[in-house]
């Protein structure tokens, strides 16, 4: 009867030694730096319009919170302790207001909450956003698409759609989550572009 004291007090020690033994691994958290993609043409003055952007849409497996990669077509895996801070469809939309507002497109640009009533709505669609580990070489790539809708008439002014991609040069996660910035970044400024192509100023000054 008095070996089963003795073994507790063996066994006890020994059992907190491997708990603190064992780490916990807390995970990393990351954020897009997507600077504007456009810059103002001095001599050329803003559109007097008001727009709203209403914010973008994502696909579910972009609204995991997780880091995506993908190592075949048509498959995608998650980092487990690489994760968002703030979800890619709100860092695109922060972006595209800070491009337009930054290109000089229009007098005035605003989140698009439902309450007010812009001349112009800006709707959009992060479609991918993944680290890709085939074909040779580590890249990542970016699509958006995006329209510009009048909601004096309710018509489509303009659609379009970019894809941008990026090298990895070295395959560690804050390399990846820059080149995500930059790739989106080029996505931005080809669908801007294309937008204020193809919005000629009568079309958008009518009231």
């Amino acid at each position: 009867m008095s070996a089963k004291p003795f073994s507790i007090a063996i066994v006890c020690p020994l059992l907190l030694m491997i708990a603190g033994c064992a780490k916990v691994r807390y995970p990393n958290y990351y954020t897009l730096s997507i600077a504007p993609a456009m810059t103002a043409d001095a001599t050329v003055a803003s559109r007097p319009i008001t727009v709203g952007v209403r914010r973008f849409e994502t696909p579910a497996y972009l609204r995991q919170g997780r880091i995506v990669y993908s190592e075949a077509p048509g498959k995608i895996g998650f980092y487990e302790y690489h994760r968002w801070a703030v979800e890619p469809g709100a860092a695109v939309t922060t972006a595209v207001i800070e491009s337009i507002r930054s290109g000089r497109l229009f007098s005035v640009v605003e989140p698009y909450d439902g309450h007010d009533r812009p001349d112009y709505l800006i709707t959009g669609r992060l479609e991918r956003l993944d680290e890709i580990d085939y074909g040779g070489e580590v890249k990542v790539e970016a699509r958006i698409s995006a329209e510009l809708v009048n909601l004096r008439t309710g018509s489509v002014v303009w659609t379009g759609d970019a894809d941008g991609t990026s090298k990895v040069d070295r395959r560690e996660v804050d390399t990846v989550v820059a080149e995500m910035s930059h790739a989106l970044q080029g996505s931005i400024s080809q669908v801007l572009t294309g937008m204020e192509r193809q919005v000629p100023e009568a079309q958008v000054s009518s009231r």
